[in-house]
């Protein structure tokens, strides 16, 4: 609810109360332009609207407003019409009813440029201004940049990402000496065609920066693995006594966990010297605890004044990381280390603003290698990129997408609705999901469906709980309780309920209890509330001290440790380091029930199986970047609960 005192500061125009009442803006929105008003003493109608729309662009997971979109197409900032039933605040007026889209399209671009550039809430720069870092010491909450506006905090972070990724684009092309030979070692030549993690690793050999995309088993952690390989040769050879040092990172400690158990159980397999694979890192740390928070602020630890002492930095699932992260790690790097990021750009973007990754590649599907590129990888790494030639950025000739997954068939199944979805071809999508092949399909069911849908829900976690049964440890032997908990754990992270959203009946703070009240009903736990055993937790906040990370997944089991007379009920975890780790409930502040989660917490996850709850069919293209995640998220099947696309 939109606080009065906010829609009763004096200043605001009646038409901008008017529209915070009716719903046009948020209440966060109003905010911003309450307090232009107040301590900044603006009066223009334009300027406060306009701040109350970027504001609105922020918390849409967008880190500016385009003016000329704006005007273009004003309905595009509102894709729902928001509640006209709300009543008005007493003083605001209709304003004749006009709506803001129907105000905007009485302006020209000219018009709103003007009134900003006059405010003295706005700093206007140019487009090609290389802004000093510390523009966030500027004294403007918003800047306009051509017909973009800011609030400053992004503008600063954009021009931080954009001057470090610039310096690293400018930097000589260097080949590493032996690099044929190298790559011949690690990419057994198989046929004529490229192989697009050869052609990676050659292109990451010559720059400070590269980013590799691509989808689900495609490779990049095999690629990124052998790269780390390549470059650490390279130095061994010419300097035994200083290997590369290399720090990986994920934007969570599941993606974290995951990528340290893919590279720790590769590693030894390495077609190279035991000294190179001793000199390759095994440990993954998320990015915050990389950076080194500091308590009660933004900032971090490591910075442009206290880099980090790394030659290589790796970032996995980099689709996750939002722009002030981005802005945060590159502001703590020399700008001589190396970065490598990962990802696959059709998944979800970051919760918070800024798709950071899906904006750097953009283009990365065509390739757009110049021919200086093409002719370069043809002599280094004996791969014929030519299909992929043309005129493209600097940064186009460092970003790779490995176009090969060895997870999924591009024929049917898993990886052909992805594609489908990806693409926005929702018939092909629908007779994918209505057609006869195992891996995918759909449960035509929705929230009136109650009891089938709990029942479809529950299914998937009957064998985790009988394997909770069948494999108890007897006794306090610690050895025997450890293997145990791994088990159940491994058997729990088979199959996994998504969901859209948290909210409404078909969101994971409903569908929680509703299938914890079906298996309970079917006996295979002895409650459906509070603590009990084979309760599924998973972590909501990092908590340093426990070393528990934000997206970490546990199971509440019974244990009796050495010495112990009766059993009490722990919740176990298994961490990249020690392994298995056991906690009292009452430890654990930060945990909720997670029979269902949201996709954009299953990212940077794996199961056998999930099952996906969407609470619409029809899907825009961030629905779509949703659905591409969750599907995904399955090796073997994935079960859609909603109607046609169609309908």
């Amino acid at each position: 609810m939109i606080a009065e005192a906010m829609l009763r500061a004096p200043r605001l125009p009646d038409e901008l109360q008017a529209w915070l009442a009716q719903g046009w803006l948020r209440g966060t929105d109003g905010a911003l332009a309450a307090l232009l008003a107040e301590d900044g003493g603006e009066t223009d109608l334009t300027v406060l609207l306009l701040s109350a729309l970027v504001s609105r662009q922020v918390g849409d997971g967008h880190t500016r407003l385009d003016l000329a979109a704006l005007l273009d197409n004003p309905a595009l900032f509102w894709p729902e019409p928001p509640d006209l039933s709300v009543s008005e605040p007493v003083g605001a007026q209709r304003s004749g009813a006009m709506t803001p889209p129907q105000w905007l399209q009485q302006r020209s671009l000219e018009q709103l440029c003007a009134s900003l550039e006059k405010s003295a809430v706005v700093e206007v720069v140019t487009d090609t201004a290389d802004a000093a870092v510390d523009s966030e010491l500027g004294d403007t909450p918003l800047v306009l940049a051509g017909h973009r506006l800011y609030l400053r905090r992004y503008w600063t972070n954009e021009q931080i990402i954009q001057r470090s990724l610039r310096q690293r684009l400018d930097t000589p092309v260097v080949t590493v000496p032996g690099l044929g030979p190298l790559l011949d070692t690690l990419f057994p030549r198989e046929d004529k065609k490229p192989d697009w993690q050869r052609v990676a690793c050659a292109l990451a050999s010559r720059s400070p920066f590269t980013l590799i995309t691509g989808g689900p088993g495609t490779g990049k952690t095999r690629t990124v693995l052998r790269l780390l390989g390549l470059l650490q040769a390279q130095r061994l050879d010419t300097d035994p006594q200083a290997p590369l040092r290399i720090r990986l990172a994920a934007p969570t400690g599941k993606a974290a966990a995951r990528l340290s158990e893919s590279i720790s159980g590769e590693i030894d397999a390495l077609p190279l010297p035991e000294p190179v694979r001793a000199a390759i890192p095994r440990e993954v740390s998320t990015l915050h605890r990389l950076l080194g928070p500091r308590p009660g602020s933004r900032r971090f630890r490591h910075d442009r004044h206290n880099p980090l002492h790394a030659d290589l930095v790796v970032v996995d699932e980099a689709s996750m990381i939002d722009q002030e992260l981005t802005a945060r790690l590159l502001d703590a790097l020399r700008p001589e280390t190396r970065l490598v990021l990962l990802g696959d750009k059709d998944q979800l973007a970051s919760v918070e603003a800024g798709a950071v990754l899906g904006e750097l590649c953009e283009g990365a599907d065509a390739g757009h290698y110049t021919a200086d590129t093409v002719a370069w990888v043809n002599e280094n790494s004996g791969d014929d990129i030519s299909a992929w030639q043309g005129n493209g950025t600097p940064l186009q000739q460092q970003i790779v997408k490995l176009r090969e997954s060895r997870r999924f068939r591009g024929d049917g199944g898993i990886g052909a609705f992805a594609e489908a979805v990806r693409t926005g071809d929702f018939r092909q999508a629908d007779a994918l999901l209505d057609g006869d092949d195992p891996s995918i399909g759909r449960l035509a069911l929705s929230a009136s469906d109650a009891p089938a849908l709990e029942q479809a829900c529950a299914r998937g976690y009957r064998h985790y709980l009988q394997t909770l049964r069948a494999t108890r440890s007897a006794g306090d032997d610690w050895e025997a309780t450890r293997v145990w908990a791994r088990g159940v754990l491994q058997a729990l992270a088979q199959y996994q309920v998504l969901a859209a959203v948290r909210q409404g009946p078909l969101g994971v703070v409903q569908l929680n209890p509703r299938i914890a009240r079906q298996l309970k009903h079917e006996g295979l736990i002895e409650r459906d509330h509070g603590w009990f055993e084979g309760r599924p937790v998973m972590v909501t906040r990092n908590d340093y001290e426990l070393g528990l990370m934000n997206g970490d997944v546990g199971i509440c089991l019974n244990t009796r440790l050495p010495g112990e007379a009766e059993p009490r009920l722990r919740v176990a975890f298994e961490l990249p380091d020690p392994g298995i780790r056991l906690f009292l409930p009452s430890r654990l502040e930060a945990v909720e029930s997670v029979f269902a989660m949201t996709v954009h917490k299953s990212q940077g996850s794996e199961f056998q199986e999930v099952l996906v709850v969407l609470p619409q069919p029809g899907l825009s293209q961030s629905g779509r970047e949703l659905l591409y995640t969750a599907v995904t998220r399955a090796r073997e099947r994935s079960v859609i609960a909603a109607p046609p696309f169609g309908e």
